[in-house]
């Protein structure tokens, strides 16, 4: 011994998931890629990877250009920023409630988007062209009442915004079915927007969703911090110098955009917001640093895989992408219950 003290320095260990995180990054990029690849070749008329290229820089024949331009890309693009924002609009109810159960559904988003539809469709539908954004002032007010009656005591707990919601949908799903009682005669032309589906999307629908929803899921990435610090608690939080209701009213803002955005034009599709982010916790833990991209990701694919197999499985019929979606969806989150043994605490 010297007399001196030497002082060793260890590496910062690396969280458990850390190899599960990045893994999980690299292939749900690489599934973005081959999802969109096998559906824009896929359907009841198969192409072949040239003919693909030779549509995309339109040239070869117009049947091909036509397939590739006007009904598998359009579809494609529809369904990849839809998904994403279901996924990511779940994956921000979901920490804010502080409940596996959670999604863009639970404070009314969803039921208030679809009654403005169901009031443009079949009252007014002169003004179709204001569906976008009648869904989302809709989807955004009835969140935003839900909101205001949960507010009591100088906040608005999760649970009494769950309770609300509740009852605010029943109140918004009674609205819709008179509407199509009373004009029944009418009803056809909402039905599939109702049951969900992306068949029939256009360029310029497309167009639409990229100029919207790519700065919202944008936008999203800001609600990562209040989010992380919202799951601490109400306490916590106010502890720690953060303002518990701002930040919830502006995830919950997030959250109506994102779904307005995809009721818009994809109709009612549940289970997105729904297990898409449940599962990428499971695999890659509570982090929304890393949760919420990696929802966004998986929910893109996802719904444009789902999509594919509901126009290419019951050839000639097309099912809607919302129907199929139920029917994997719920047994498919009942086993997930079933494996972890009930709605458990989040792992952290």
């Amino acid at each position: 011994m010297d007399g001196h003290t030497t002082i060793e320095l260890q590496k910062p260990r690396r969280h458990p998931y850390y190899r599960r995180r990045v893994a999980t990054a690299v292939i749900l990029t690489i599934a973005v890629f081959i999802v969109s690849i096998y559906s824009i070749v896929t359907g009841s008329v198969k192409l072949s990877l040239p003919q693909v290229w030779e549509g995309l820089m339109r040239e070869g024949s117009s049947s091909v250009r036509t397939i590739v331009w006007d009904l598998r890309l359009p579809r494609i693009i529809v369904g990849m920023i839809v998904g994403m924002c279901l996924a990511v609009s779940g994956t921000i109810m979901q920490g804010v409630m502080k409940n596996p159960l959670a999604d863009p559904g639970i404070i009314g988003v969803s039921s208030g988007a679809a009654l403005m539809a169901v009031i443009i469709t079949i009252l007014l539908p002169k003004y179709i062209v204001v569906l976008p954004i009648a869904a989302f002032v809709g989807g955004f007010a009835t969140a935003m009442l839900v909101y205001a009656l949960s507010w009591q005591g100088g906040g608005s707990a999760p649970g009494r915004i769950i309770l609300v919601g509740v009852a605010i949908n029943a109140v918004v799903g009674a609205t819709m079915s008179a509407i199509m009682l009373l004009y029944s005669d009418r009803v056809q032309a909402v039905l599939p927007w109702m049951a969900g589906v992306i068949g029939g999307a256009t360029m310029e629908q497309a167009k639409m969703l990229l100029i919207y929803g790519i700065p919202a899921l944008v936008l999203s990435l800001f609600a990562i911090k209040p989010v992380r610090l919202l799951q601490l608690g109400d306490d916590v939080a106010k502890l720690l110098g953060h303002r518990v209701e701002r930040s919830r009213f502006f995830l919950i803002i997030i959250s109506a955009l994102l779904t307005g955005i995809a009721v818009s034009v994809s109709g009612l599709i549940g289970f997105i917001g729904l297990v898409i982010p449940h599962v990428v916790r499971m695999i890659v833990g509570q982090d929304e640093r890393f949760v919420l991209p990696l929802s966004a990701l998986a929910g893109g694919a996802f719904l444009v895989l789902a999509d594919t197999f509901a126009r290419s499985w019951f050839d000639p019929v097309e099912l809607p992408v919302g129907l199929l979606l139920s029917f994997l969806g719920g047994p498919f989150f009942l086993y997930i219950l079933y494996k972890r043994g009930g709605l458990g605490a989040f792992r952290s």
